[in-house]
């Protein structure tokens, strides 16, 4: 299962990837990934406006994107778009931060899942955008 990841790399600068968490097959139930720690479950609803100016991250977490589409964008100019069934791991708690802003105008709903231990780490086939 591919997910983007946002990060701070050496020079504070928030950079993409892209992560591959491994599926095993379990059977009838479908595939299933190891299970990570977590903290807490946020759920979220912006309105089609919203356009949040640089920031980082309150805590290591995934953002699963349930309706709507967004346009994030890296302290570097670069941008990508997220819509529904997409899913980000934001580790960029530090450093210059990312931009996030409402794409088609439309109501979000997200869901905020952390990260229970701030050291857990999530499998990565990584390739990032500066190699």
């Amino acid at each position: 299962m591919k997910i983007t990841r946002i990060y701070s790399d050496e020079n504070s600068e928030s950079v993409f990837s892209q992560i591959d968490i491994k599926l095993k097959d379990s059977g009838q139930i479908g595939k299933l990934s190891e299970s990570y720690p977590v903290s807490e479950i946020i759920f979220r609803v912006t309105e089609g406006n919203y356009n949040y100016d640089f920031h980082n991250a309150p805590q290591r977490q995934f953002i699963l994107i349930l309706d709507g589409e967004i346009e994030i964008e890296t302290s570097l100019g670069e941008k990508r778009r997220f819509k529904s069934g997409d899913i980000i791991l934001v580790e960029d708690t530090k450093g210059k931060g990312h931009r996030t802003k409402s794409i088609d105008g439309k109501l979000r709903r997200s869901v905020f899942v952390t990260l229970g231990d701030n050291n857990v780490e999530i499998e990565r086939y990584d390739k990032t955008a500066h190699g």
